[in-house]
């Protein structure tokens, strides 16, 4: 069962902790869109300083999946936009400054930088998970190595 722990403020620790709570939602159950909204909903409340958290899903191209944050962009071709690109290449690409990114989609004029992270199961790409923040420069390195295990956790419930 899902309980609220609070965190401590050593983000190393933070994001180990995170996944535990992850893992507690996942427990039992299948379904992938029940686990992608609670994934989401559990990175909105984690993370700070951010104005979107969700997923997109490859269907051909990528289709809006579950999220937190104002409406967006129902679908993006592979290769456009951040989101594109990182489904294309298959790899995480965190833009510091969007505005310096050529091809950016800009679903929400707030969002300043941004963190793509490839969602694969056993060489089966399934889609992405897109952060945004109105900061430029939000994301590190510990936040892609914390938010890629947190993929990697998720994975396996999809």
């Amino acid at each position: 069962m899902f309980r609220s722990k609070k965190y401590s403020g050593n983000r190393k620790e933070d994001y180990q902790l995170l996944i535990e709570q992850l893992k507690a939602l996942l427990a039992g159950e299948k379904n992938r869109i029940a686990n992608l909204a609670n994934a989401a909903a559990l990175l909105n409340q984690f993370l700070s300083d951010t104005n979107w958290v969700g997923f997109y899903l490859f269907d051909g191209d990528l289709i809006l999946g579950p999220f937190q944050g104002l409406p967006a962009c129902t679908r993006i071709q592979l290769g456009k936009g951040v989101c594109g690109t990182a489904a294309k290449e298959r790899k995480t690409i965190c833009v510091d400054d969007v505005s310096q990114f050529e091809g950016h989609i800009a679903c929400n004029a707030a969002s300043q930088s941004e963190l793509v992270i490839p969602l694969i199961k056993q060489r089966e790409f399934i889609g992405v998970l897109d952060i945004d923040s109105p900061i430029v420069q939000r994301f590190d390195g510990l936040d892609i190595e914390g938010l890629e295990k947190f993929c990697e956790t998720l994975i396996s419930s999809l």
